[in-house]
């Protein structure tokens, strides 16, 4: 049994409806004869006292009238806890109404000495009181002001940007909203412009300015039926520089219940403005060697690994192999699975459908033990490896660079000998932008990788396909540079930036999976596939972005007011400005528009087997010079940790000829 409410808000919200009703009616009464004799007072200028029992008749009869009137207009019907704008104009058309049919009864009537002023003046002073006794009983009732007046309206005041189905779907969920008060619309349509939709007005995107300095508007929220990433990066950025905090409710489709939330609208990320509108994906060659196959992938637990893992286990293989160093990494990408299983699952059977049972199976172990790699991979039978295990961070491998070429590079090469000794039919890498003319000890270890498998294939004396697929970032890794810029706005500041003209690519990480696992699906030995990444971002530019689309102003010079400041501390030992993603010139497009093919030069197997044996022998002599000097020999382009003389002048006329060749 629920106790006694505590509270007169408790006990009065908690009545029967009918006494609510009655208080109502009780209190209308009461206001409406006051209301009379406040019009014959102030008429009169007397503290007026009917005279004769007509009179008091005429007393009677107004205040019924009005009761009569509300009640038929379904005003006893609203919820006065709730009370807003919308129901202040029906009172007022009722009052109209009212004061309207008592004036007719009073010429029906014939009742002499009734001044025509005193029928306006009743009317004003029982709209006023009327609405008044609402407003006060809905901020006694909720605890807080519900005055409706604007600036006395204590909830926040915004504008929704889409005046399409999305936008009015968004302006019913804010109807009970104790947080949020929407104040218009904002469309591009010239023919909206003026009109209202359910009495909000709807605003051409040149009247944001107005609108925030005259209504106080703090936050837009992005509500528009196109689908296009295109263009919701057009609409973004255009109220990039606007004072207010920007927020996106997802596409109608995308949200579960089919019913839009407020909880639905989520923060604008750098993803929708960087990511880009997706090419659906070749369904054959997303499942050509995975279905019913036995798959395994190195490095599960990483960004890419995972990724990887999650599309791959919805494409139905038979025996999926995770297999990584790290134990934390491995129990979290395990669990990840069992639990989307569980939900592809439960969405089939809903769907009347049956899932083939996929077979997860954990392997803790590391890139370098030839012995475990080939038990594991003939005790599973693995036809299909993807291998996206490798130290990747340019800073941490700089310092630890015997490390870092040990894993990456003959990790590469332990796992592609093991996967031809076993048999495996087809061995995808994971490699990087910063293989291209390495300026740091990671990016020249992929590209010895690479080196590795080009190698192998070039001999056509085995039966695994070996290939490989370059591309540059991807967001929100782990070490990502967007991870980092949040962490810092979150701390306060400030954002630390190499330099200001630094650029880079960026991919979601869910579409460079998708790509990675179609590339692999489309070679057939030896082929370096490089994704096409869209257009570089200047680094200097998302700061700003990120700091911006955090409600939060850039603090420098010209703002110092601000709340964020920008820091520039200096490339990094192996960085450049830019990155590239062909060696050579020798590019040729794919069945898909975002995969290009690159036949690249390499040292013939016999030669880079020498070198690698030297590569072998520095490194257990922990001697750098002559890492060094095998790396400048080895790998064209390196340049021993220094930025390249195009990234000293800022030149970026490599950066075109990638560009031309890409696009």
């Amino acid at each position: 049994m629920p106790g006694k409410p505590k509270t007169y808000r408790e006990r009065m919200i908690t009545l029967p409806r009918w006494t609510k009703r009655a208080l109502l009616i009780s209190n209308d009464f009461a206001l409406l004869s006051l209301a009379l004799w406040a019009a014959y007072s102030l008429r009169l200028n007397t503290l007026y006292v009917p005279p004769d029992t007509t009179t008091w008749l005429l007393f009677f009869l107004a205040p019924v009238i009005g009761i009569v009137t509300f009640y038929a207009r379904g005003l006893y019907r609203l919820v006065t806890r709730y009370f807003q704008q919308e129901a202040a104009g029906r009172i007022y058309v009722t009052i109209f109404l009212a004061v309207l049919v008592w004036s007719l009864s009073l010429y029906l009537i014939g009742l002499p000495g009734v001044p025509r002023s005193v029928v306006i003046i009743y009317g004003f002073f029982s709209a006023g009181l009327i609405r008044l006794s609402r407003q006060l009983a809905g901020w006694l009732l909720q605890g807080v002001p519900n005055i409706t007046m604007a600036r006395l309206d204590p909830r926040e005041r915004v504008l929704i940007y889409g005046a399409g189905g999305p936008g009015l779907e968004l302006l019913r969920a804010l109807a009970d909203s104790k947080d949020y008060k929407p104040i218009g619309f904002i469309d591009e349509n010239p023919t909206l412009w003026g009109q209202s939709i359910h009495k909000l007005k709807v605003y051409k995107p040149e009247k944001i300015p107005k609108l925030i300095s005259r209504d106080g508007v703090k936050e837009i929220f992005l509500a528009i039926e196109s689908d296009s990433r295109q263009h919701r990066r057009a609409i973004i950025r255009r109220l990039e520089d606007t004072p207010v905090t920007v927020k996106i409710l997802p596409a109608l489709k995308d949200i579960a219940s089919g019913k839009v939330e407020v909880t639905d609208l989520r923060p604008i990320d750098v993803e929708d403005l960087l990511g880009r509108d997706p090419v659906p994906p070749d369904a054959r060659l997303l499942g050509k060697h995975i279905r019913a196959r036995n798959v395994m992938i190195t490095g599960a637990g990483g960004s890419i690994g995972s990724e990887l893992t999650r599309q791959i286990v919805k494409l139905s293989p038979k025996r999926l192999i995770l297999f990584d160093i790290s134990e934390v990494a491995l129990y979290e990408i395990e669990q990840d699975m069992i639990a989307l299983l569980n939900t592809l699952k439960k969405e089939a059977g809903e769907a009347g459908k049956k899932t083939p049972k996929v077979e997860i199976v954990a392997v803790l172990g590391s890139v370098l033990d030839g012995e475990m790699l080939r038990h594991t991979l003939v005790n599973h039978s693995v036809e299909t490896i993807y291998h996206a295990a490798a130290y990747k961070h340019v800073p941490i491998v700089e310092q630890n660079p015997m490390m870092g070429l040990q894993n990456n590079i003959f990790g590469t090469l332990v796992l592609s000998q093991a996967a031809i000794d076993a048999g495996v039919g087809r061995m995808v890498l994971i490699s990087t932008d910063k293989a291209v003319r390495p300026t740091s000890i990671m990016g020249a270890s992929k590209r010895i990788s690479e080196m590795i498998l080009q190698g192998i294939a070039a001999e056509n004396e085995v039966e695994t396909v070996f290939t490989m697929v370059r591309f540059g970032n991807v967001l929100d890794s782990s070490g990502s540079v967007v991870r980092r810029f949040r962490k810092q706005i979150r701390d306060g500041g400030p954002i630390t930036v190499t330099h200001p003209d630094i650029i880079r690519y960026f991919m979601s990480i869910p579409e460079a999976a998708e790509l990675v696992l179609q590339a692999g699906a489309m070679a057939t030995g030896g082929e370096v596939f490089v994704l096409d990444m869209g257009s570089p971002v200047k680094i200097d530019d998302l700061a700003r972005m990120m700091i911006r689309l955090s409600g939060l102003e850039v603090r420098d010079d010209s703002r110092p007011e601000g709340d964020i400041s920008i820091e520039y501390v200096g490339l990094r030992q192996g960085e450049k400005l830019y990155e590239e993603l062909l060696i050579g010139e020798n590019t040729t497009g794919t069945k898909h528009p975002r995969i290009m093919k690159n036949s690249e030069p390499h040292l013939n197997l016999s030669k880079l087997n020498e070198e690698l044996q030297a590569l072998g022998q520095a490194i257990d002599d922990h001697d750098l010079a002559d890492v060094q000097g095998i790396l400048k020999r080895t790998v064209e382009g390196y340049t021993a940790g220094e930025p390249s003389p195009e990234s000293e002048s800022g030149d970026n006329a490599g950066w075109a000829q990638v560009s031309r060749l890409i696009h």
